[in-house]
């Protein structure tokens, strides 16, 4: 016990200061100091996560690529730190504008500079909320990067970070998290099944209408043909560090551990992702008579992002129906999006969007007016007594919100197209973006002996 509270008042030295003085820290000081340090860890947890898309983009793609998507993914982290800290911030979380402004957008913060120690009646530093924040900014942006995958030039990362990092997401984040009209009408998203997957979703939707397939995925008669990613073990390790990093996405959003909440979110987070990984290896074993290990890998992360909206929301069992239900919605919209000849090399459409419309609409079924009022957004779900009303706020928000980031996304890549063309060529397309973007390999001995075709 001793020990436990030495350890306690070192952390709390670190994270604020003017206590190093205090003989005797309060209650809520000691707890502020610890939810702060959950919080950033969480945070961290999630930033984390970007290792996790390189491999997934990266495994899911061929080896020609390889150090393009590493490389471009850690300059766009870097691009929209800057950007959100700059004003995307300001516009998702800006207190500033007038009330009838502030239904739509912030007005504030901008160039953010938070104060250095918490803030009286503040749980936690502004700061550390938003290191927090930026890393489900990331997290976005990296899913609508699977629309631009293998055919996009670099320089088209560049500007849709700006807008969608100053603009697009933040809007949409400030209109159900920031106080904005949707969050007035009882939206229920706890840790961003819309806001931060649906949102990355559109955008790719969008990158991949404009961009159009990669060379060779579909034949004039319709029929696709397989372009298998170089390393299914990467795909696989990316999963489980994205499963890892969902703890700090979900359980960090109660921002807080006095109550200790946030265990019972984890808990209702790893049920989701196992019923959605089973789900999906059992479909597609049935249909195609194999078990598909891509399938039951996007079955994880479908089951991970349906349960995002609603972990705080509803019981273990209904946690389990989300899960499974999202395993089975991402195989046949993975088929689907086929069968339009949208060519989505790393799923995104299926497991950000089909699963992001699926868990923000469960909360509209299933959320119990119990945690209802623990979490104090929204009213119960059909099942629990609240009738078809929060039902219609969440498919509100998923149309809303999803035709926003469409429409938006859609927008600037036209302008984009139009102006500089963000569509490689043919024989760039052809040798790889390694090397006609960078001027060299991600594996460099192994292309030597292989040549240039994989």
């Amino acid at each position: 016990m001793f020990k436990k509270s030495l350890f306690v008042l070192g952390v709390m030295m670190v994270l604020f200061p003017a206590l190093a003085i205090a003989a005797d820290p309060s209650a809520a000081q000691l707890d502020a100091g610890i939810s702060s340090l959950w919080i950033l860890v969480s945070g961290i947890l999630v930033l984390l996560m970007q290792g996790g898309f390189i491999l997934l983009e990266a495994g899911s793609t061929r080896m020609k690529n390889a150090g393009h998507v590493a490389g471009k993914t850690i300059f766009t982290l870097g691009l929209a730190s800057l950007v959100y800290w700059a004003v995307g911030y300001g516009v998702a979380f800006g207190g500033d504008a007038s009330e009838s402004l502030n239904k739509f957008i912030g007005m504030g913060d901008f160039f953010y500079e938070p104060n250095f120690l918490a803030v009286d009646g503040d749980g936690y530093p502004s700061s550390i909320f938003f290191i927090f924040q930026l890393a489900f900014v990331a997290v976005s942006l990296s899913i609508a990067w699977g629309g631009f995958a293998e055919r996009a030039k670099l320089s088209s990362y560049f500007i849709f970070t700006l807008v969608f990092c100053s603009v697009i997401y933040p809007i949409i984040a400030h209109w159900i998290w920031g106080g904005g009209w949707l969050a007035e009408d009882g939206s229920q998203d706890f840790a961003g099944s819309t806001v931060v997957h649906l949102s990355g979703a559109m955008a790719a939707l969008a990158a991949t209408i404009l961009l159009k397939p990669r060379i060779g995925r579909f034949n004039k008669d319709g029929s696709a043909n397989e372009i298998p990613g170089h390393n299914q073990v990467f795909t696989a390790l990316a999963v489980l560090l994205l499963w890892v990093g969902w703890f700090g996405f979900n359980a960090g959003s109660w921002l807080a551990v006095s109550d200790g909440f946030f265990g019972f979110v984890a808990f209702n987070t790893q049920l989701g992702a196992s019923g959605g990984a089973v789900a999906a290896l059992l479909v597609s074993w049935l249909l195609n008579g194999k078990a598909d290990i891509t399938a039951m890998l996007n079955g994880a992360l479908a089951g991970l992002v349906a349960i995002t909206a609603s972990c705080a929301f509803v019981d273990p069992w209904a946690a389990v129906v989300i899960g499974l239900t999202a395993g089975v919605l991402v195989v046949f919209s993975t088929k689907m999006f086929e069968k339009l000849k949208i060519d989505d090399p790393i799923y995104a459409l299926s497991v950000h969007g089909a699963a992001g419309v699926w868990g923000t609409l469960a909360n509209g079924i299933f959320a119990t007016d119990k945690l209802v009022e623990q979490v104090g957004v929204g009213k119960p779900g059909l099942l629990y007594g609240g009738g078809m009303e929060q039902l219609w706020v969440q498919f509100e928000s998923v149309v809303v919100a999803g035709a926003f980031a469409f429409f938006t996304s859609f927008l600037v890549l036209w302008i984009i197209k139009k102006s500089i063309d963000f569509r490689v060529t043919e024989e760039q397309e052809i040798i790889g973006l390694d090397l006609s973007e960078h001027g060299n390999y991600g594996y460099p001995e192994q292309m030597k002996k292989t040549g240039t075709s994989v």
